[in-house]
């Protein structure tokens, strides 16, 4: 009895300090662009575009593994923070910070639970597997949605160029293949309206 009440005071303390991702601010604004969205909401958000554009992947993709997946990449940004996708200075120290994070917020669970979650997070990064290569590219899809919804979003506020648009989105052109005619043409429009510049 007692060993079970152990694990399940480490699964309570992992679940929450897991709800600390509510509190961490991305750059993306909600499509009414009356905020950012926080780190929680973009990964439940995440979820829901997997399941939906579930049909646009692979036949053979193992849609559970994605959604655990998608469920805990973005818990390393409870210490390390969100890194802006076009941040390049914040890129360069991104996968030292996050390594860290993994080591500590992974540890809070049962050592079966803490390996598995560890193992997952890893394969999401590591861009090898099918479903990770899904995982990123629905990752990259919701802020697109997000910023084609709300007026151009972190697009508007960040002086992009296309390139470095089309460069972020590309996983999506090679894991969803059906999808990326839609992604280019969202690109190109606010690269028309000068929200994106061309070069």
């Amino acid at each position: 009895m007692q060993q079970v009440m152990d694990r399940l005071a480490q699964q309570i303390a992992f679940l929450a300090e897991a709800d600390k991702l509510k509190g961490i601010l991305r750059r993306t604004p909600l499509i009414d662009d009356s905020r950012q969205e926080n780190s929680a909401e973009h990964s439940w958000h995440l979820l829901l575009v997997a399941i939906v554009l579930r049909e646009y992947a692979d036949p053979a993709l193992d849609l559970y593994r994605v959604l655990e997946m998608a469920t805990v990449h973005d818990l390393v940004e409870i210490d390390a923070g969100d890194t802006f996708a076009y941040d390049t200075a914040g890129i360069e120290t991104k996968a030292e910070r996050e390594q860290a994070a993994a080591d500590r917020i992974f540890s809070l669970l049962p050592s079966d639970q803490r390996d598995r979650f560890r193992l997952l997070w890893e394969e999401f990064e590591a861009h090898r597997t099918p479903e990770a290569c899904f995982a990123n590219a629905i990752d990259r899809f919701q802020p697109l949605l997000q910023n084609a919804h709300s007026g151009g979003g972190s697009w508007r506020t960040h002086d992009l160029n296309r390139a470095q648009v089309i460069k972020r989105m590309a996983p999506i052109e090679t894991a969803m293949p059906g999808v990326w005619p839609a992604v280019v043409k969202v690109v190109d429009t606010f690269c028309a309206t000068g929200v994106i510049r061309e070069v």
